[in-house]
């Protein structure tokens, strides 16, 4: 069966360096298609589906996409909206109403489950519509995704970061914290290691989200480091949480904010870093202590991004066009590794990954908790 109709591609959540090649791939694949009688994108993710913002993106030229596809961060413009059944309703409305027959979303763990409520809107109607989520996310906490696309920029960005920063405090020794993004997954700040080639490089502490924080083992950690290596090099998350499982911000900030998920901020803020280092500063009575917040540096930094997270987000979107046009179905694709180094591309169901995140493996994170294996 053919289902004629037009194409949606929105994008969502925080931009990352490679976002647009999904966007892109999505779009030039899906204007192959006879069925498919226009291609819009959605200004502002579902934001600009309600309020019936799209621009033609059959009109533009290849060579146009082609070139805003090597741009960082979303092009269509991103949203933090999320939406509810009642919003995904009147998403659905207006899809109907303009007979959208293929939606995709590109985001992470809220727009796969946005995705997954339109689905079953478009089902319970009779309605006939696929909806495919397509991965983006630079916290690779996608279950079922070997990575995502995003990560594999970011996590290059991090390293890079990390090695100008262990040779600045190898030539003056002291201590420093490099605060890195992720809320429950430590992913992107473990990737602060995959540089470290001598046996007292650092980042000699790196902590986790995953693991329960102390302050006063974390200063016996720097104080016991500093003393080995006569400097000490520290990866830390920004959502490293204490015991009752409360992000150590929140013990450290007296005024917090709060985003529009109602999600405590961890980035837009040096507050954790700066804190940390006055503990250091004050009870290990160190003088040389400084650091730095990476913050949305790491989304769509231009300046290092990985060629292989861009022709994998540029295949994820393109397989989005494959899975619903020529075989007529819905779900969220995921990246499989198959070999060293290859991938394959495989269509999950939405249910399996919507609202579901992945973390690091306990067998990645040392017995202290203080470093990756």
């Amino acid at each position: 069966m053919k289902l004629e109709g037009k194409v949606v591609i929105a994008q969502g959540g925080g931009p990352t360096a490679v976002i647009n090649q999904s966007l892109v791939g999505a779009a030039l694949e899906a204007r192959k298609f006879s069925q498919v009688s226009k291609v819009y994108g959605a200004v502002h993710g579902v934001q600009g589906i309600v309020n019936e913002d799209f621009l033609d993106l059959t009109q533009e030229t290849t060579h146009n996409l082609e070139q805003v596809a090597m741009t960082p961060s979303s092009s269509l413009l991103s949203t933090r909206d999320k939406p509810d059944k009642k919003y995904c309703h009147e998403i659905f409305k207006v899809l109907k109403a303009h007979n959208v027959r293929y939606f995709y979303y590109i985001g992470g763990n809220d727009s796969s489950d946005t995705v997954r409520i339109v689905n079953e809107e478009a089902n319970s109607s009779g309605y006939e519509f696929r909806a495919i989520h397509i991965p983006k996310t630079i916290d690779n906490d996608l279950v079922l995704n070997d990575h995502t696309p995003g990560f594999g920029s970011a996590a290059r960005f991090v390293t890079q970061a990390f090695m100008g920063a262990n040779l600045d405090n190898r030539a003056l020794p002291g201590v420093y914290l490099g605060v890195v993004m992720g809320r429950h997954a430590g992913f992107l700040t473990a990737s602060a290691s995959i540089a470290r080639k001598y046996p007292d490089d650092g980042p000699h502490l790196i902590y986790l989200p995953e693991r329960v924080f102390s302050l006063d083992k974390f200063l016996k950690d720097v104080k016991q480091t500093n003393e080995k290596y006569g400097r000490c090099v520290i990866a830390i998350s920004e959502g490293i949480k204490g015991k009752d499982g409360l992000p150590i911000i929140t013990k450290l900030v007296k005024n917090i904010e709060h985003d529009a998920h109602g999600n405590i901020q961890l980035s837009g803020t040096g507050a954790l870093g700066d804190l940390l280092a006055k503990e250091i500063r004050d009870k290990l009575k160190m003088k040389r202590v400084r650091s730095d917040t990476f913050g949305y540096l790491q989304r769509s930094f231009l300046g290092c991004v990985s060629d292989v997270d861009q022709h994998e987000a540029r295949e994820v979107g393109e397989k989005a066009a494959h899975f619903s046009i020529w075989h007529n179905m819905d779900g969220s694709i995921a990246i499989k590794r198959i070999g060293y180094y290859s991938v394959d591309y495989e269509l999950l169901p939405l249910g399996a990954v919507a609202g579901k995140t992945k973390v690091m493996p306990d067998n990645f994170i040392n017995a202290e908790g203080n470093n990756i294996t």
